[in-house]
């Protein structure tokens, strides 16, 4: 559809919008109807060239315009947009330039506002990076001008429609099955798990994933910055999601505040989708008072990577003695996965870490390491072959043992009565 064909009749649309009232989208789309049965636009128009400027029409007034279409393409999981210098896109792994962009700033503008608006959020020069979702769940950035010189930049990270399970990830050798079964007994015995990861490494994928395990009559909470979790048949879900300030700088509700409140409203698993700040020590904490089971998640570029930052993220809120962070991080969390984005753009479980304590002589925290991946080479079309090898045995099994699950059998053991 060409650009100044497209323009012409959504000028024609939006004069005929502005003397009307808030519309549905059916009314809109009865008003899209009656301009596209026209004379002049038959004779210029074929049918199909009809339903196309039909749906563009209805885009640019009720959903993303152009970025509609990627928005709703199951093959695309990221989209990020330059500005008006361009639109990029991720499939399959791989990074594409679009062949449309938005001609103008001040359309690009009216996006961001649509998108922010949603959610509560402001966008502007005052407050130039914000964070939000589209109703489908997918993870909207924005960064305004001035900070962003080529107009406003959007970044969409979207997710599956419906969540990606387990099996799925054993298919496409993600994880071994011996390590999801392993993993998954851990999750029902109790285990505090954290997933550490680079950006785009899957940790909110298989944090969903090994949700899943969680027994189904356990009270979760969850805590998210910005909300994208897809916890999966849990019959008690609290979902809480961080607010920002407003422009006057009142009511904000940090991560922070949602775990302190969370503590109050009887959870049996506390799930911080990703720890960033100093929020770190509540996250902490709260792995330490008894709330057996919780998962988070982390950027790290290796397990002991992920561990230092820890203890930075916790001294950004707190200054204690960094031993006795380490003790808290050896007392709080029980096992790491490490994720990670091969070269070929797959992404798989590269390690599995137990904690197994803090070492008081040398002030270290120890660790054990259960799985690693081998890299084996590669197959003719540059596909990376390799494995999750098993390399040691869990020490501490105290939760294993009071949850009654073995992982020597492929079941559950039945606890003994009275147990």
């Amino acid at each position: 559809m060409k650009n100044s064909l497209f323009q012409e009749y959504r000028g024609r649309l939006m004069e005929r919008l502005e003397r009307s009232r808030e519309m549905s989208d059916e009314e809109i789309y009865d008003v899209i109807d009656e301009l596209l049965t026209e004379e002049d636009v038959r004779i210029r128009l074929r049918l199909p060239q009809r339903g196309e400027l039909r749906r563009e029409l209805f885009n640019s007034v009720r959903r993303l315009d152009i970025l509609q279409e990627l928005v709703e393409d199951d093959s695309v999981t990221e989209i990020m947009v330059n500005g008006t210098e361009g639109i990029f896109l991720e499939r399959a792994g791989k990074l594409l330039r679009w062949d449309k962009k938005f001609e103008t700033r001040e359309k690009l503008e009216d996006i961001v506002q649509q998108i922010v608006a949603k959610c509560n959020r402001v966008a502007n020069e005052a407050v130039t990076i914000v964070d939000a979702h589209l109703e489908n769940g997918a993870r909207v950035n924005v960064v305004m001008p001035p900070i962003a010189i080529c107009g406003p930049v959007i970044t969409i990270r979207r997710f599956p429609d419906h969540p990606i399970s387990m099996e799925q990830l054993i298919a496409w050798n993600a994880v071994s099955r011996q390590a999801a079964e392993f993993l998954e007994k851990l999750v029902r015995a109790g285990y505090n798990i954290f997933i550490s990861g680079g950006t785009g490494s899957g940790k909110t994928t298989f944090l969903n994933a090994l949700s899943n395990y969680i027994p189904k009559d356990e009270r979760i909470i969850t805590i998210e910055d910005n909300a994208e979790l897809q916890i999966q048949g849990a019959r008690n879900l609290v979902r809480l999601e961080a607010r920002r300030a407003n422009e006057e700088g009142d009511n904000q509700v940090t991560i922070r505040d949602l775990i302190k409140a969370s503590l109050r409203m009887r959870p049996d698993r506390i799930i911080v989708g990703e720890v960033r700040g100093d929020e770190t020590i509540d996250m902490l904490q709260s792995l330490n008072t008894g709330h057996d089971g919780s998962l988070s998640t982390g950027h790290g570029n290796s397990p002991r990577d992920m561990l230092s930052r820890l203890e930075t993220m916790v001294l950004m809120g707190l200054e204690i003695p960094v031993q006795a962070i380490r003790r808290q991080i050896a007392s709080g969390i029980d096992l790491m996965v490490h994720l990670g984005r091969l070269r070929d753009k797959s992404r798989k479980v590269l390690e599995i870490l137990e904690i197994v304590g803090y070492d008081i002589s040398s002030g270290e925290i120890m660790t054990n390491t259960l799985y690693e991946f081998e890299e084996q080479g590669q197959d003719e079309t540059g596909r990376i072959l390799g494995t999750l090898v098993k390399k040691g045995e869990l020490a501490e099994r105290h939760k294993l043992e009071r949850a009654g699950i073995s992982l020597e059998e492929g079941r559950m053991c039945e606890r003994p009565k009275g147990g």
